[in-house]
């Protein structure tokens, strides 16, 4: 097993950065990052957490997770398109999350843009899906951004989005799969096989 795998507390391979432990950060690994969704608030959460992430580690971001779920009234896309300036006002005074206005507004008005947008993004994501046969090597494989991410962005500013750099744009779509980057080696990757013959 290479250094970019360990072998989790389920007996399980996985990303090392994922750790070995039964932790939030392993569940999200196992059960989330990389696992396609079209749900719409789920989509809003990982476009959310990528906003708050720019400039920031993803750790810090995560460790928040429930506190920007708590603010941002469970992503409901509807309920945060309506908030108000007085709602802003208040959310940069809440220590629980990220007090950055600019990006709190900005999870307003992507919520706006996702209302009004057309294609949708759940449509949008589809048209950018990255199918793997072969997983990434190595962490350091990972990329940055590419050209989908590059061009997915274009069109998500072109819609009204804010702070959707290629960069965020790329954590999203592993986030919600549109992008399999699990490496070589997890139980989680593209190219994975069970040792289980029915499998």
């Amino acid at each position: 097993m290479s250094g970019d795998v360990v072998t989790g507390y389920h007996g399980k391979p996985r990303c090392a950065w994922a750790g070995a432990g039964d932790t939030a950060f392993g569940r999200y690994h196992d059960e989330v990052w990389g696992n396609r969704s079209y749900d719409e608030s789920t989509m809003f959460e990982a476009l959310t957490l990528g906003v708050f992430e720019v400039g920031l580690s993803w750790s810090i971001v995560f460790g928040k997770q429930d506190a920007f779920r708590r603010a941002f009234l469970d992503f409901d896309v509807s309920q945060v398109a309506a908030m108000t300036e007085r709602d802003v006002d208040r959310l940069t005074r809440d220590a629980s999350i990220i007090r950055n206005r600019r990006k709190i507004q900005a999870t307003v008005d992507n919520a706006r843009a996702m209302r009004a947008a057309s294609p949708t993004l759940a449509a949008l994501a589809k048209s950018y899906e990255i199918t793997r046969t072969r997983a990434p090597r190595s962490i350091a494989d990972l990329p940055k951004s590419t050209p989908e991410a590059e061009e997915f962005a274009k069109q998500l500013k072109s819609q009204g989005y804010r702070f959707v750099g290629p960069t965020s744009v790329y954590a999203f779509m592993q986030n919600v799969g549109v992008v399999n980057d699990h490496v070589h080696g997890c139980f989680r990757a593209s190219d994975y096989r069970h040792l289980d013959p029915e499998h």
